[in-house]
């Protein structure tokens, strides 16, 4: 690749160029950028990653190899309305856009594409992001590869259906912002149970990485973790005595679900906007 061109230029965007030019896949030189209007923004990449931004279409898109929609979502139908005649058919198009499908993409470009839809998230900025990746059938094997290279530069990365991607968002893509709303509750219990707060911080903060260690390095299920630590009588058995009182497995399991469902009715609407942008007066 000698050419990678960012269409949108905010935290995610970032994110991407950080850890692609940290881990010397490509040069700063090698990658471009834009977005609707904010200079002050492009100027800061172009110092900042040694990156090269523009609002000269011509001059943006000539000889990429590959284009990332990192705008936001609803500003979607707008954005490939005016990018879409600089795309030759068969582009590769690499799309972070949560909810809008690799049809509507087509459609709005009004032309056949190689697409590949990429649901990371916010751990991006630290990379450690959990990636999935759907591809349609014009992507090649060779453009697959490229495509993983790029987003491993940001943490982990696996391969889906297209129509698995709603599931994603609804458990990794918002994934950390249930951890926080956690680390919220037991931040506010040390507090309750006589801790002061940078000292709860530190013990919260390890509390997790040694889990997720545990979780990542052992062969046994989380259910059988759990018990290990769950002695009869003990401390533990009774606070989680509570949780499921309350039904907060429930609840989590709910919250994943119901993230998934908008995720679907988000993407049916903004697909259907996309549809109505390219759609003749």
């Amino acid at each position: 690749m000698k050419k990678l061109v960012f269409v949108g230029a905010g935290s995610m965007a970032e994110a991407m160029i950080s850890g692609i030019g940290a881990s010397g896949l490509l040069p700063g030189e090698q990658i471009w950028a834009t977005n609707k209007q904010d200079t002050d923004r492009l100027k800061t990449l172009e110092q900042k990653y040694g990156i090269k931004a523009t609002y000269d279409l011509e001059m943006l898109f000539k000889d990429a190899d590959a284009v990332v929609l990192a705008m936001k979502p609803k500003d979607a139908a707008a954005a490939v309305g005016e990018i879409k005649s600089y795309l030759p058919e068969g582009m590769l198009i690499i799309s972070v856009l949560a909810g809008v499908s690799i049809a509507a993409i087509e459609t709005a470009a009004e032309k056949s594409l190689a697409v590949a839809r990429a649901m990371p998230n916010t751990s991006a900025a630290i990379g450690k992001s959990a990636t999935a990746l759907a591809v349609n059938s014009n992507v090649s094997n060779e453009q697959k590869k490229l495509i993983q290279e790029l987003f491993n530069t940001i943490g982990l990365t696996t391969i889906v259906e297209e129509y698995q991607l709603d599931a994603v968002t609804g458990l990794s893509g918002s994934g950390p912002a249930y951890i926080y709303y956690l680390v919220e509750a037991m931040e506010q219990s040390a507090a309750e149970i006589g801790l002061d707060k940078q000292t709860a911080k530190q013990l919260i903060i390890q509390t997790l990485l040694g889990a997720a260690e545990m979780l990542t390095k052992s062969d046994k299920e989380p259910a059988q973790l759990r018990f290990e630590v769950t002695s009869p009588g003990g401390t533990t058995e009774a606070g989680i005595g509570i949780l499921e009182q309350h039904g907060v497995q429930s609840a989590f399991i709910s919250c994943i679900k119901e993230a998934t469902a908008q995720s679907r009715r988000l993407g049916h609407l903004l697909g259907n906007e996309l549809a109505a942008a390219n759609r003749p007066l």
